[in-house]
């Protein structure tokens, strides 16, 4: 007799996920591999931030359960963060601390959507927003974005869909692409959603990491859009699990209901070290000069290989990147790339489902000579080859 496996959990692997399984099988075998898969800092918190936090780990605090929104004194320091580096004051009673981005997103979609309502995701975007949708029982709707629009939704995009949306969400700097929605155009699609009764969702988790002009926060321009960021990406505390959502002020309870009774607290030793990590912001400040070579490299050698197309890398730290000349399978091409050369890249149909496949994702936040020894293989490689 076999047993009941539910539908919700039916959902698509996110590949990046795999790709970086199959690297570290590459590793443990003794091969090298070159992580372009995964946006994973490689600096970490800076040694002064740690030394703070080995002092507090020799105190007497036991670090037991927090609220289930978090350390004041992070909710605090977060809305500072806001006022310092945006010029925007947020109310710390309307910051809830989350289990990563990720716990941020589960949060957030309970709270602000029923099952069955149609929330507008970006292809190509970031592939667990519409997995986590549908394991929720909400229905993804794909809001294909390209060129003309710089990767980025419009007031004009949402009016031309067939159906209304109940959601939309919107990344900048966006994943994968990396562009950036200016302030103009951010205010007019959150002004547009309040309109149409549309949740706003900003995904806001790369800001700090531009290379021309700041991100701009929705934070500040109404009251109705929810806010999620993280300190995994610019703060460089991917494994530590710590993300925050600014939310609107009929959420606050709805979430902090739902954090009580999913995840209790998020772990407070990472919250400590999130205190600590707002304090350091010229450490971090001084990695985005990094990622501005390593990706400086990237789009000066990639056109030399023959790949000279790809999104407009305004933030964040990736390059995403058609390579419709080499081949119509993102997948297979990336398994042949990190099993011939050992470069580890991301295919774009963990980004896009219908196009993805002409496309593959680096991410240029390794150290600077990684991205070195990546592009002398991929020019070995790509160089004489038709890959089908």
């Amino acid at each position: 007799m076999s047993l009941k496996v539910a539908r919700r959990g039916q959902i698509p692997p996110f590949i990046v996920m795999d790709v970086m399984q199959a690297a570290a099988r590459r590793e443990a075998s003794g091969a090298s591999a070159l992580h372009l898969e995964v946006g994973q800092p490689s600096s970490g918190l800076p040694p002064a931030a740690r030394e703070e936090l080995a002092a507090l780990l020799k105190g007497e605090d036991a670090l037991g359960y927090t609220v289930a929104l978090g350390l004041d004194a992070l909710r605090q320091g977060i809305a500072t963060h806001y006022r310092e580096t945006q010029g925007v004051d947020v109310d710390p009673a309307r910051i809830a601390v989350t289990t990563g981005s990720s716990g941020a997103f589960v949060l957030a979609f309970l709270a602000a959507f029923e099952a069955g309502d149609r929330v507008g995701v970006l292809a190509p975007g970031y592939p667990a927003y519409r997995h986590i949708l549908r394991a929720l029982g909400c229905e993804p709707v794909t809001v294909r974005v390209g060129p003309e629009t710089r990767y980025q939704p419009t007031p004009e995009l949402l009016d031309s869909l067939p159906e209304p949306l109940d959601g939309l969400i919107v990344a900048s700097p966006a994943n994968p692409t990396g562009t950036v929605l200016g302030g103009e155009a951010l205010r007019e699609l959150v002004e547009a959603c309040g309109a149409r009764g549309i949740r706003l969702i900003s995904d806001e988790i790369y800001h700090g990491i531009t290379y021309e002009t700041p991100a701009v926060t929705a934070a500040g321009m109404a009251d109705h859009p929810i806010i999620v960021n993280s300190f995994s990406k610019y703060f460089c505390m991917t494994g530590w699990r710590l993300g925050w959502l600014v939310l609107p002020p009929e959420l606050v309870r709805p979430v902090e209901c739902l954090a009580q009774n999913l995840f209790i607290s998020p772990p407070a030793l990472s919250q400590h070290a999130g205190v600590i990590a707002l304090r350091h912001r010229e450490a971090f400040d001084a990695n985005i000069r990094r990622y501005a070579r390593n990706r400086d490299l990237l789009l000066a050698e990639l056109p030399r290989m023959g790949l000279p197309h790809f999104a407009p890398p305004d933030g964040a730290f990736y390059l995403y990147v058609d390579v419709g000349t080499l081949t119509t399978d993102s997948v297979a091409f990336c398994a042949r790339l990190l099993e011939e050369t050992g470069v580890a890249a991301t295919p774009g149909l963990d980004f896009d489902e219908e196009q993805g496949r002409a496309w593959v994702r680096f991410s240029f936040c390794g150290e600077t000579e990684t991205i070195l020894q990546a592009i002398d293989r991929l020019k070995r490689w790509i160089g004489p080859r038709q890959v089908p």
